[in-house]
């Protein structure tokens, strides 16, 4: 039998492939993801123009490709939940007493207070707070006949696309939990009862103090898909923007039943998502603030340092 040498060229490419794939049998070894595999990172990773170009959008016609246009169905608006789950009745807008400072003043006011006093907000005063800022003030339609409801914050195409939780610490006749606010019912849908969640909250937002003594935190989780659904490629824009909105509205309506508000970025983002159960990926938490009674000189007269804002 014959045997053929190989060609020294053609001898050494055969070596090399041989290398390649001892190295990559090695890397699957020891659990190394193939190089194709999709890195998920944070946008302290990307490049600052890359970080820039959210807040410009997108420099294309946004409308011509969305899932509504493809005929998806819309997302519902609010969250599902358990036909026994325990829920609160909260105080009708119609009855409410509390609130009457004049816009002016609440806007003259407004100041992010940190200090609390141990007085608990009342279940009219809390109702108060959560209709101000994600309540539904009326229900219409739209031009293709379906139901709308339009809520005390702007939220383009009526999407809505946050769901309130609340740490409850001080609220008269609330037991201390982790609470989320049904707005088509207006009421308080109990997560867990939990004494302890201000001073969690307070370790995932490190250490800042006043969210562990504060009545109540207010959570807001975003849940992308719902704006997604109509504004596509725009959306996490949208989303950022109306965050705002909700926040503000918070701050003057606190500021109108002798309360403080301190808005808070500062979090750690799996720890905050754990702690309200959230999957982290279709529903997260993107803002929060702290809230309760503050002292009747100090509602009137804000501190000016460094700290208010």
């Amino acid at each position: 039998m014959k045997i053929r040498r190989l060609h020294p060229k053609r001898k050494s490419s055969m070596l090399f492939l041989l290398l390649i794939s001892l190295a990559l049998a090695a890397s699957a070894e020891q659990g190394t993801p193939a190089p194709s595999a999709p890195i998920i990172r944070g946008v302290d990773a990307l490049p600052l123009e890359q970080r820039r170009a959210f807040l410009r959008g997108t420099l294309s016609d946004w409308r011509k490709d969305t899932e509504e246009r493809r005929g998806i169905e819309a997302p519902p608006v609010q969250k599902p939940y358990p036909a026994e789950a325990k829920r609160v009745d909260l105080i009708a807008p119609s009855e409410f007493k509390v609130g009457t400072v004049s816009v002016q003043d609440a806007i003259r006011n407004r100041r992010s207070r940190r200090d609390y006093t141990e007085s608990p907000f009342s279940l009219e005063e809390l109702s108060y707070l959560l209709w101000a800022t994600q309540g539904i003030s009326s229900v219409g339609r739209d031009e293709k006949g379906k139901p709308v409801q339009f809520k005390t914050v702007p939220s383009g195409g009526a999407r809505h696309p946050f769901e309130t939780y609340l740490l409850i610490s001080r609220v008269t006749g609330v037991v201390p939990g982790l609470y989320r606010y049904l707005p088509q019912e207006h009421q308080l849908l109990l997560v867990k009862e939990d004494a302890t969640l201000n001073t969690q909250a307070m370790a995932s937002c490190y250490g800042q103090a006043f969210i562990g003594s504060s009545a109540a935190v207010f959570v807001w989780a975003a849940i992308p898909a719902r704006t997604e659904w109509h504004y596509g490629s725009i959306a996490q824009k949208l989303i950022a923007i109306e965050a705002g909105h909700l926040c503000q509205n918070l701050y003057l309506a606190a500021e109108s039943i002798q309360g403080g508000v301190c808005a808070v970025m500062g979090y750690d983002q799996a720890r905050m998502d754990t702690l309200l159960g959230l999957d982290g990926k279709e529903e997260f938490v993107i803002y929060l603030a702290a809230t309760g009674k503050v002292d009747a000189g100090r509602a009137e007269k804000a501190p000016q340092n460094a700290n208010s804002k």
